[in-house]
């Protein structure tokens, strides 16, 4: 029997390669005989580095950038030859702030406009931009800033950070971007569909897990809508509406305004440049998962891409993860998973995934009849 295990990220617990690796252990000793392989994927969010260096090869770079509120943090990046991979969340992620330090008005994607400028210096000429995971609502305007682009307020000077800078927004300039703009090209990979203004935009679908009350929601929103008149103004592009714009708190957008960058579905994108799909064809069982399974998989997430393509080609599915809110059989089968494992509470996270696949996996794999 061949098993593909093709994990996401288990949001702040596990990467998807450590996710993979503790799940080929358990299966090794619940099922013996099985041959198992493990493909970490991404949607563009974290763990996009892990997955898409096997297939582009490279080096892990870092960089000194700002975070979200400023201070500096050693950013990740890869460097595959003239192509670099960049996450958002190295630079800007919610994952580099405690609780308390959520500043949704002022936190920037600053750093992520530091990276893609650094990736330029070392003779990237593509540059492919994980959006997930940001603790920004800027529209991308930080990162625009950090490139080399001149945004000014009504008054003449540099726009502030964060969605605050956004409501006196007033003039957009190339700056000393200009330049290193020649020959660049970027590719911006979502895992939403959500356009940047209105009643499902960033600001009122993302803007809460940032830290954001609801008269902060309501500001972001204006401020947003300020953004994307400046940038139709100086720009010639209309950004309030299109589609993944919402991306990473707006960085979607914001890529696409600047840089002239693609929004694509960033699950697709990895399965393919993984080579999922033929690995799956000479698998017997699909394992994947991520830290909470629930509807939000289905929309947009690697795992539930990968559960799709597995129901294209009959192949039966196993879902591990941290917890399930989905629940009963008949619900399962009809997304196309024939099981679902949990975790079990351990104070090692890989340890707990482990125990949990060893208790469950034998018995459902039986009742497979593979």
């Amino acid at each position: 029997m061949r098993i593909l295990i093709a994990p996401n990220a288990f949001k702040g617990t596990l990467t998807a390669a450590e996710a993979g690796a503790a799940a080929a252990r358990a299966v090794r000793k619940a099922c013996p005989g099985a041959s198992a392989e493990v493909l970490p994927i991404a949607d563009g969010g974290d763990g996009l580095l892990d997955a898409l260096r096997p297939a582009l090869g490279g080096e892990i770079m870092r960089a000194r950038v700002e975070g979200p509120l400023g201070k500096p943090v050693s950013a990740r990046w890869l460097l595959a030859g003239r192509t670099a991979v960049i996450e958002m969340a190295e630079a800007a992620g919610l994952r580099l702030l405690k609780q308390s330090e959520l500043r949704p008005l002022k936190a920037s994607t600053r750093g992520v406009g530091q990276l893609m400028a650094a990736a330029v210096k070392h003779g990237a000429r593509e540059i492919i931009a994980g959006l997930g995971g940001s603790a920004s609502n800027d529209g991308g305007a930080g990162c625009a800033q950090g490139f080399g682009f001149t945004l000014l307020d009504h008054k003449g000077r540099p726009a502030g950070p964060g969605a605050a800078g956004l409501a006196s927004l007033a003039a957009i300039a190339p700056g000393k971007a200009g330049k290193a703009l020649r020959g660049l090209k970027v590719e911006a990979l979502a895992d939403v569909s959500n356009r940047l203004c209105g009643r499902l935009g960033s600001a009122r679908v993302y803007g809460p897990q940032k830290g954001a009350g609801a008269a902060e929601v309501k500001f972001m929103e204006g401020a947003l809508r300020n953004y994307a008149r400046v940038v139709k103004k100086d720009l010639g592009r209309d950004i309030c509406r299109l589609k993944g714009g919402a991306a990473a708190g707006g960085l979607g957008a914001g890529l696409a305004a600047f840089f002239g960058a693609e929004l694509l579905d960033g699950s697709a994108f990895v399965l393919e440049k993984a080579g999922f799909e033929a690995k799956l064809r000479a698998s017997d069982l699909l394992i994947t998962g991520e830290g909470c399974f629930d509807s939000q998989t289905f929309y947009g997430k690697a795992p539930g891409a990968a559960i799709a393509a597995a129901a294209r080609l009959g192949k039966p599915v196993i879902v591990v993860c941290g917890r399930s809110l989905i629940k009963g059989k008949a619900r399962l089968a009809g997304l196309g998973v024939a099981g679902v494992i949990e975790s079990l509470p351990s104070k090692d996270p890989a340890a707990g995934l482990r125990l949990g696949i060893e208790r469950s996996l034998s018995s459902l794999v039986s009742g497979l009849g593979i």
